[in-house]
Protein backbone atom coordinates (compact mmCIF):
# COMPACT_ATOMS: atom_id res chain seq x y z
CA UNK A 1 0.00 0.00 0.00
CA UNK A 2 2.97 2.33 -0.63
CA UNK A 3 1.32 5.70 -1.71
CA UNK A 4 -1.83 5.60 0.93
CA UNK A 5 0.29 6.18 3.75
CA UNK A 6 2.02 9.17 2.04
CA UNK A 7 -1.59 10.89 1.43
CA UNK A 8 -3.42 9.91 4.59
CA UNK A 9 -0.46 11.47 6.76
CA UNK A 10 -0.31 14.34 4.17
CA UNK A 11 -3.14 15.19 4.78
CA UNK A 12 -3.17 15.04 8.09
CA UNK A 13 0.18 16.81 8.55
CA UNK A 14 -1.32 19.76 6.47
CA UNK A 15 -4.32 19.86 8.63
CA UNK A 16 -2.36 20.46 11.85
CA UNK A 17 0.18 22.91 9.96
CA UNK A 18 -2.73 24.74 9.10
CA UNK A 19 -3.96 24.47 12.57
CA UNK A 20 -0.22 25.67 13.97
CA UNK A 21 -1.08 28.79 11.02
CA UNK A 22 -3.84 30.00 13.44
CA UNK A 23 -1.29 30.04 16.35
CA UNK A 24 0.55 31.99 14.31
CA UNK A 25 -2.09 34.92 13.56
CA UNK A 26 -2.93 35.05 17.25
CA UNK A 27 0.69 35.89 17.52
CA UNK A 28 1.08 38.31 15.55
CA UNK A 29 -2.51 40.19 16.56
CA UNK A 30 -3.85 39.19 19.60
CA UNK A 31 -1.13 37.97 21.75
CA UNK A 32 -0.62 39.96 24.58
CA UNK A 33 2.61 40.81 23.51
CA UNK A 34 2.13 41.11 20.07
CA UNK A 35 4.53 44.07 19.21
CA UNK A 36 7.19 42.28 20.24
CA UNK A 37 6.64 38.74 18.04
CA UNK A 38 5.84 41.12 14.89
CA UNK A 39 9.02 43.60 15.58
CA UNK A 40 10.66 40.25 14.90
CA UNK A 41 9.18 39.06 11.80
CA UNK A 42 12.95 38.04 10.22
CA UNK A 43 14.94 36.68 13.29
CA UNK A 44 14.65 34.57 16.27
CA UNK A 45 11.39 32.32 16.94
CA UNK A 46 9.01 33.98 15.01
CA UNK A 47 11.28 33.66 11.43
CA UNK A 48 11.77 29.45 12.62
CA UNK A 49 7.93 29.54 13.08
CA UNK A 50 6.81 30.55 9.93
CA UNK A 51 9.85 27.80 8.42
CA UNK A 52 7.67 25.38 9.88
CA UNK A 53 4.79 26.22 8.84
CA UNK A 54 5.41 26.78 5.51
CA UNK A 55 7.47 23.63 5.34
CA UNK A 56 5.06 21.65 7.25
CA UNK A 57 2.61 22.22 4.77
CA UNK A 58 4.57 21.98 1.42
CA UNK A 59 6.00 18.83 2.78
CA UNK A 60 2.38 17.52 3.36
CA UNK A 61 1.17 18.74 0.13
CA UNK A 62 4.36 16.24 -1.74
CA UNK A 63 3.73 13.74 0.44
CA UNK A 64 0.11 13.85 -0.72
CA UNK A 65 1.32 14.22 -4.21
CA UNK A 66 3.87 11.63 -4.21
CA UNK A 67 1.41 9.67 -2.65
CA UNK A 68 -1.01 9.60 -5.02
CA UNK A 69 1.91 9.30 -8.23
CA UNK A 70 2.98 5.83 -6.56
CA UNK A 71 -0.75 4.39 -6.31
CA UNK A 72 -1.59 5.54 -9.83
CA UNK A 73 2.07 4.07 -10.99
CA UNK A 74 2.80 1.42 -9.01
CA UNK A 75 3.01 -1.32 -11.47
CA UNK A 76 5.05 0.85 -13.70
CA UNK A 77 7.66 2.37 -11.18
CA UNK A 78 10.98 0.90 -9.21
CA UNK A 79 11.46 1.29 -5.68
CA UNK A 80 8.07 2.30 -4.87
CA UNK A 81 7.91 1.61 -0.91
CA UNK A 82 11.22 3.16 -0.52
CA UNK A 83 10.13 6.86 -2.03
CA UNK A 84 7.05 6.76 0.04
CA UNK A 85 9.50 6.02 3.05
CA UNK A 86 11.69 8.82 2.09
CA UNK A 87 9.26 11.01 1.55
CA UNK A 88 7.00 10.54 4.69
CA UNK A 89 10.40 10.93 6.65
CA UNK A 90 10.92 14.01 5.05
CA UNK A 91 8.15 15.25 7.20
CA UNK A 92 10.90 15.71 10.20
CA UNK A 93 12.20 18.78 8.71
CA UNK A 94 8.89 21.28 9.85
CA UNK A 95 8.34 19.06 13.28
CA UNK A 96 12.76 19.61 13.21
CA UNK A 97 12.83 22.94 13.29
CA UNK A 98 9.36 23.56 15.39
CA UNK A 99 11.49 21.07 18.16
CA UNK A 100 13.99 23.70 17.47
CA UNK A 101 11.90 26.69 18.62
CA UNK A 102 10.32 24.71 21.55
CA UNK A 103 12.57 22.81 22.93
CA UNK A 104 16.32 24.05 21.78
CA UNK A 105 17.08 20.79 20.36
CA UNK A 106 19.82 20.94 17.55
CA UNK A 107 18.86 20.86 13.58
CA UNK A 108 19.21 17.02 13.11
CA UNK A 109 15.64 16.31 12.67
CA UNK A 110 15.73 19.43 9.97
CA UNK A 111 18.76 17.69 8.38
CA UNK A 112 17.26 14.81 8.37
CA UNK A 113 13.97 15.39 6.89
CA UNK A 114 15.33 18.20 3.95
CA UNK A 115 17.75 15.12 2.88
CA UNK A 116 15.16 12.41 2.64
CA UNK A 117 12.09 14.54 1.19
CA UNK A 118 14.55 15.78 -1.59
CA UNK A 119 16.14 12.13 -2.59
CA UNK A 120 12.47 10.97 -2.72
CA UNK A 121 11.36 13.84 -5.53
CA UNK A 122 14.52 13.12 -7.10
CA UNK A 123 14.12 9.69 -7.23
CA UNK A 124 10.78 9.71 -8.46
CA UNK A 125 11.99 11.85 -11.07
CA UNK A 126 14.19 9.80 -11.99
CA UNK A 127 11.92 6.94 -11.94
CA UNK A 128 9.14 8.30 -14.30
CA UNK A 129 11.81 9.48 -16.67
CA UNK A 130 13.29 5.93 -16.76
CA UNK A 131 9.71 4.51 -16.96
CA UNK A 132 9.14 2.82 -20.57
CA UNK A 133 5.18 3.43 -20.90
CA UNK A 134 2.39 5.14 -19.02
CA UNK A 135 -0.93 2.93 -19.21
CA UNK A 136 -3.70 4.91 -17.76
Amino acid sequence: MSGKNNIAIGFLTMGLFMAYGFLLIYLRDFAPDKEEWVNSYSIGKHFESRLAHVHGNLFAFLNILIGYLLLHYSKQLKNVKAISWLALTGLLMPIGILSEVYFGLPPALVLIGAITMTSSVIWLGISFLKMKTIIE
